[in-house]
């Protein structure tokens, strides 16, 4: 089977076809494609996977002065991607967003395709790259509503890495050099990091250590001020710029405190791990019905942006000093788990090229 990967401009649409990726037989031939100068070129490129860039640009919400170049950008991306299909030739296409993928759909309207969208309200891209697309698979149920055409979807759950899933509570611990005697925390913000969640962990700090233990991910952004503040702290405070082995971090947590990007319908439930939600207040809307999604569910309770520095140290206290509670958000996080996302959107792509 030739599949093409057509997928670019954030992580949150780039990991999860990687994961994808990682579940296709050694017999499938993978060809990414992405933006000229994408942040996906490296991350493909750390997979091994050829990688082809192409010309693209948004035209939502861009300024009338940037309209007319964006949309010569998506006109070059178009031919740039005929002539990629004409090389190529692949049975089945893949998309997970980014506006690189709105001139290959375009180009490539008689090869299959399939859409995931990994938060559960699609953006404007993803709306458009559905009208093209002959399966969309999704994370959760809730997303069925956004789509007009309801049989082409599937709910497959939000595709995990393999190097994620392997460990153990015991074996966490023991990475971070913790002990079983106190709950731990887990702070993320992403790759770059979320400066209000990392302002409010320092302002709590020396409290929270009386208590728990501490798993901090600044991002790197801010690392060199994190690192300086706390540089005398006990080994019950870990803290990094970035941690390649997350499952480490998830499985050691028994609470985690962090954004409300798409991975968090998979990650978290994945470990039944109880979570507070501080939707990014400038990519509220989709954070927010994410972070929605997982309290409704008493899963997870949303903590606003601005009541961060206020309330975030009663917030950890009122679950972690109540084991009543803790166990339900984590019986109710665990029944949302789906792991075998990756499988299942595997098994279509294969389906749709013999098909």
């Amino acid at each position: 089977m030739r599949l093409l990967i057509c997928a670019g401009g954030t992580g949150g649409g780039v990991y999860p076809a990687l994961t994808v990726t990682e579940r296709m037989s050694d017999d499938t031939d993978i060809l990414w494609v992405g933006s000229e100068g994408g942040m996906e070129a490296e991350l493909v490129a750390r997979a091994n996977l050829p990688y082809r860039g192409i010309r693209a640009a948004g035209v939502h919400g861009v300024s009338i002065r940037q309209l007319p170049g964006n949309l010569v950008k998506l006109w070059q991306g178009y031919w740039q991607s005929k002539q990629v299909l004409k090389d190529y030739k692949p049975d089945v296409m893949m998309f997970t967003g980014g506006y690189v993928a709105i001139p290959m759909a375009l180009a490539g309207l008689k090869v299959k395709t399939l859409l995931f969208v990994p938060d559960i309200e699609p953006g404007l891209a993803l709306k458009t790259l559905a009208r093209f697309s002959d399966k969309i698979a999704v994370s959760v149920e809730k997303s069925r509503g956004f789509f007009s055409k309801k049989e082409r979807v599937e709910v497959t759950g939000y595709p995990l890495r393999q190097d994620l899933m392997k460990w153990t509570k015991a074996e966490a611990l023991a990475y971070f050099g913790f002990s079983s005697e106190k709950p731990v925390i887990l702070f993320t913000g992403g790759s770059s990091g979320a400066r209000s969640i990392n302002k409010a962990v320092l302002a709590i700090l020396s409290e929270l250590l009386k208590r728990y233990q501490v798993i901090h991910l600044t991002g790197h952004l801010d690392w060199e001020t994190v690192k300086n503040a706390t540089a005398n702290l006990p080994q019950t405070y870990q803290a990094f710029p970035y941690l390649h082995e997350m499952g480490a971090a998830y499985a050691a947590a028994d609470l985690v405190i962090s954004r409300a990007g798409a991975s968090v319908l998979g990650e978290y439930p994945f470990f039944g791990l109880p979570a507070i939600l501080v939707p990014y207040p400038y990519a509220w809307r989709y954070q927010k019905v994410n972070a929605d999604y997982l309290v409704e569910r008493e899963a997870a309770i949303l903590l606003e942006d601005q009541y961060l520095q206020t309330q975030l140290l009663a917030q950890i206290d009122n679950i972690l000093q109540d084991q009543a509670r803790l166990q339900h958000m984590r019986r109710a996080m665990k029944t949302l788990a789906q792991p075998q996302a990756a499988e299942q959107i595997a098994h279509l792509l294969y389906e749709m090229a013999e098909g």
